[in-house]
């Protein structure tokens, strides 16, 4: 199966998804996240806001605030993409695509040790990824590649295995629900 037929098959699944069932699984996804190793060596949190029916990482955010993180999420500038630390999550705009992105320009994120949130449509446990189609982490994470990553899905969107491209990155961790 080829990106697109992948992406359209999962987008359709997702859209199947009642609000409390996004609810309740993106609340298993934020316990595992927050009891992750990752989670707690990491200092600074890029994050990203949620779209649609991804899961919901404003909550994981907002407690990774309250522990005394730093917390960025992306803001989109043409073709690339730039972290903004936030202390407020409710300071944000429809952006990219209608994400929501901040108001704000800055502060720029500059954390090269940062955890860095992988949203995408469908992961393998080799933490192979398909993303959107934009490209944005991975021109992101090539121009970075310090960051350790780590992505958030829900149960369906775990593939055995997903072809890749050369200049697709990897996610380190992969965590499902």
């Amino acid at each position: 199966m080829n990106k697109k037929e992948l992406r359209r098959i999962i987008r359709e699944r997702k859209r199947a998804m009642t609000p409390a069932e996004i609810e309740s699984r993106s609340a298993r996804l934020g316990e595992l996240f927050l009891a992750s190793d990752a989670y707690h060596k990491a200092e600074t949190i890029y994050g990203y806001l949620p779209y649609n029916q991804e899961v919901r990482t404003v909550p994981m955010l907002q407690q990774a605030l309250k522990d005394g993180k730093r917390v960025a999420v992306p803001k989109c500038y043409g073709d690339e993409m730039r972290f903004i630390y936030m202390d407020d999550l409710s300071l944000v705009e429809p952006g990219y695509a209608g994400i929501p992105e901040p108001i704000a320009d800055g502060p720029l994120g500059d954390d090269p040790q940062a955890l860095v949130l992988m949203p995408g449509m469908a992961f393998d446990r080799e933490g192979h990824r398909i993303g959107y189609g934009g490209g944005f982490y991975d021109k992101f994470l090539a121009a970075e590649p310090g960051h350790p990553t780590l992505a958030l899905c829900y149960e369906f969107q775990m593939m055995e295995h997903l072809e890749t491209e050369e200049y697709d990155i990897p996610v380190d961790t992969v965590l499902w629900a």
